[in-house]
């Protein structure tokens, strides 16, 4: 396996993996599905998209994205990371996640955030193995398939 900037002829290898995770329902609250022409939308100039491929086959990726637009969290940013079905438990998420900790410092980021889960036990295990830390939990944050779930804060400064 080998970890490299994402480009957006990456796009349709994204949307294939992130609507996986869509389909899952362990990862987002999301439940449409994402084409390549959305996720080419994902790429800007400021937040890194890292992708990890073994024998030239997108596996998994990690994000970042704005997390809010006020000047004064221009340094923080949201992040997601998700890895194809077919290669879940190799280490691909953490080498998404280990190589988007160096770009998103790279692009002046000092910190990353997301929610996760409460239920999704891999996700929670990943980041904790990677240095983030559960910061509480935000009860009822949303609806998936009408139930409410819940969803464990997450930060890891860089």
């Amino acid at each position: 396996m080998r970890v490299r900037t994402a480009t957006p002829a990456d796009a349709d290898a994204v949307a294939r993996i992130y609507n996986e995770g869509i389909d899952d329902r362990i990862a987002t609250f999301e439940t449409s599905h994402r084409s390549a022409a959305d996720v080419r939308a994902w790429f800007t100039a400021s937040h890194p998209i890292v992708i990890v491929e073994d024998q030239g086959r997108v596996i998994a990726f990690a994000s970042t994205s704005i997390y809010r637009p006020r000047d004064c969290y221009r340094g923080v940013a949201e992040f997601s990371v998700y890895v194809a079905r077919e290669a879940r438990g190799r280490g691909a998420g953490r080498m998404a996640m280990t190589a988007l900790f160096d770009a998103a410092r790279d692009a002046g980021f000092w910190k990353l955030v997301s929610r996760v889960f409460v239920d999704n036990q891999a996700s929670r295990a990943l980041l904790k193995a990677v240095g983030f830390r559960e910061v509480g939990t935000y009860e009822k944050h949303g609806k998936l398939d009408g139930v409410w779930k819940d969803a464990v804060i997450v930060e890891r400064l860089l």
